[in-house]
């Protein structure tokens, strides 16, 4: 268990992000940087000490990030002509575009319009936008609505800073019933079910019912099944009825089914409306793999199929392992549809099994040229070595310094040397903007160069870069994944997968279901591993330490494959849609081979998730051994022991299928 005192040293010793620069940075911009750390402390605390300490900085490329950072912290005290002053200094850097926008919501926090009008220009978002409106009806100003509010009120959702602007507009006449209800069309568009609520207020009779209508179906979609039953037939009512059946289907499909047999005869549901509806009620029985599934999907009209309509009627065949009626959910394909590789490698499974063993052989043997995770599959089946065709892009010192000196771009650099990687990332957007392809790469070599991964990654994310394999799947030794990984007992070519999938090595990564750092990890499991494993956890912005992430998210990892026998594919799968999920499809579908258990998660994000990481598996182990552990070794059957492997576990060899062709070989790349 991971208690190794030296270990533990590093994680609090170590900081947020590091730089590995091909070669040391000289003395005197080491010592800047060491300044500059310690002046913006002070300058983001609001301690004036803040100039003492950046005493010579002012040649110092990141100069202006600290009296911008010292006025936001005051930005309750400080007054227009400061902020004036500021970007009359410094226009159009990244700190100043930030501070202005800050300060523009101070001022109409205080009310200041006439500041606001003298400091505001368009563009700054919706909620600037309306208090400008709101300044400007301050000064006396009256709005009209083709001029003033069309582009807002085009918008599906406004911010509570419109809400002063649009009560005027309607108190004075200029929102009309046309213009209200054409609001709520494109609110229920989006799915917008507040904003059509707030619309609803505004009609009078019917019409107001209606658009109340409209707004429960969005926002409680089986409430709304229930009281359809007894609306009056009209238009509104049954677009009302379609959103709610079709929201209904996907929490609970077999209650919306029994709803639509009322309903369906009780409302004059439009021939759209009625295919959209039993789309999405086959779609989700068939995710529910109920017995009638491929009865409802094979009986769906073509105007109600989709490509969600037919794959999954071929998963459900897979689920019962179906042959035939893999085969005829594959004819039943269009064409281009067929080709993707996953429906393309399940035809090959489908012949197989069906005797066809030639014909699977082909396509077999095609899909394993492929760097993929259907490739790799294939080449298990072939027993053949995987294919890939690593290109390494040469050097280019000239243009490269060139390139430096495009205004911003050193900045970017310097901001991700002292650990402040999202300006840095706003800086490099704005540096780069409008960039062609071939300086987009340059620039990626740059960042690979000096440790800054995930923007080499983006870089190489498209056309010749995809076969940047040493630049697109770093190994990062100063996040110590191969040691901590070894210390919980894990595959480090697994723990980078998952790294590279969850982050792609921002260590700032935050997503929108509160998962923090390198590994993605939510704050009440790193509370848990943390106190399990006696390292250091307060808050959750410690996990942008890329060291202690990854030492709690492989230690979680280790639990959740002890969880599975070792397994690491369901491991996987549990980490991304938690293990009571993977629990109940086990117990469903367990029995299926991993391929198609894989193919028949329900989630269409956690079955791409799985496949990409494990696909990532296979890339890192050949970067850490130069052969790799095959992906059949990797997804053993539920229920099967897996042990991780070690240096003297056999290994695939590896080879480019297409040694002639160089960066442009028609790989699909992972």
């Amino acid at each position: 268990m991971f208690r190794s005192s030296w270990l533990l040293l590093a994680i609090l010793a170590f900081p947020l992000c590091a730089s590995s620069a091909t070669t040391a940075p000289a003395p005197a911009i080491t010592a800047q940087r060491a300044q500059f750390i310690k002046a913006y402390a002070l300058a983001k605390k609001g301690d004036s000490g803040w100039k003492q300490a950046a005493r010579g900085l002012t040649g110092y490329a990141l100069y202006p990030y600290l009296p911008a950072a010292a006025l936001e912290h005051d930005l309750s005290k400080v007054s227009l002509a400061q902020v004036q002053a500021y970007l009359a200094r410094w226009p159009q850097l990244p700190p100043g575009q930030e501070l202005q926008r800050n300060f523009l919501h101070e001022l109409a926090r205080r009310r200041d319009w006439k500041g606001f009008a003298l400091l505001y220009h368009p563009g700054l978002g919706n909620a600037l936008a309306c208090n400008a409106l709101t300044a400007r009806l301050a000064s006396g100003s009256a709005l009209t609505f083709d001029r003033d509010l069309a582009p807002l009120w085009r918008k599906p959702s406004l911010p509570s800073d419109c809400d002063p602007v649009l009560d005027w507009a309607h108190n004075h006449g200029l929102l009309d019933r046309k213009r209200i209800w054409m609001r709520i069309d494109t609110a229920v568009d989006s799915g917008r079910g507040g904003t059509v609520a707030a619309m609803a207020k505004w009609l009078h009779g019917l019409d107001a019912i209606r658009a109340q209508h409209l707004a429960l179906a969005l926002r409680e979609p089986a409430l709304a099944v229930q009281d359809a039953m007894h609306w009056p037939d009209h238009p509104r009512n049954r677009a009302a009825a379609a959103i709610a059946l079709r929201g209904l289907s996907r929490k609970d499909s077999a209650s919306a089914e029994q709803a639509w047999t009322r309903l369906r005869h009780r409302l004059h549901f439009t021939r759209d409306q009625r295919d959209r509806i039993e789309h999405d009620l086959a779609l989700f029985r068939a995710t529910n793999f109920t017995t009638d599934a491929i009865a409802k999907l094979r009986a769906l009209p073509d105007a109600a199929q989709s490509p969600a309509t037919r794959g999954w009627r071929l998963r459900v065949a897979l689920a019962r392992r179906d042959w035939p009626a893999v085969l005829r959910a594959w004819n039943a394909m269009p064409k281009a549809q067929r080709e993707d590789d996953e429906w393309r490698y399940f035809h090959a499974r489908a012949l197989a099994h069906l005797g066809q063993r030639s014909a699977a052989h082909d396509i077999y043997a095609a899909l394993a040229r492929e760097t993929s995770y259907f490739g790799f599959l294939a080449a298990d089946r072939l027993h053949q070595p995987y294919s890939i065709c690593p290109v390494h892009p040469s050097d280019n010192p000239s243009a490269e310094k060139a390139l430096l000196k495009r205004p911003g771009l050193d900045r970017a650099f310097e901001l991700f040397a002292v650990d402040l990687p999202a300006p840095a990332r706003r800086e490099w957007s704005m540096a780069l903007q409008g960039a062609d392809a071939r300086t987009l790469q340059l620039a990626g070599m740059l960042a690979w160069k000096r440790g800054w991964y995930h923007r080499a990654i983006s870089e190489f994310s498209y056309g010749p870069g995809l076969h940047f394999y040493t630049q697109r799947f770093p190994l990062v030794p100063q996040d110590n994944v191969t040691a901590q990984s070894l210390d919980a007992h894990i595959d480090p070519a697994w723990a980078y997968a998952i790294i590279r999938a969850e982050s792609a090595w921002q260590s700032d990564a935050h997503s929108g279901a509160d998962a923090y750092g390198l590994m993605q990890l939510v704050p009440r499991t790193a509370r848990r591993m943390a106190r399990a494993l006696n390292l250091p956890y307060q808050q959750p912005e410690n996990l942008y330490n890329a060291r202690l992430n990854v030492a709690l998210g492989t230690h979680y990892l280790h639990r959740m494959a002890t969880r599975y026998d070792g397994a690491p594919w369901l491991a996987t799968a549990a980490y991304n849609a938690g293990p009571v999920q993977v629990d109940q499809w086990l117990d469903a579908r367990g029995a299926l081979p991993p391929d198609l258990f894989v193919a028949t998660i329900p989630y269409h994000e956690t079955r791409e998730y799985v496949a990409r990481v494990m696909t990532y598996s296979v890339v890192y182990d050949w970067r850490l051994h130069q052969r790799t552990l095959s992906l059949s070794k990797r997804m053993p059957r539920f229920g099967a022991a897996y042990a991780p492997p070690d240096s003297d576990t056999p290994r695939k060899p590896v080879r480019c299928a297409f040694p002639d062709t160089g960066a442009t070989a028609p790989t699909s790349t992972p």
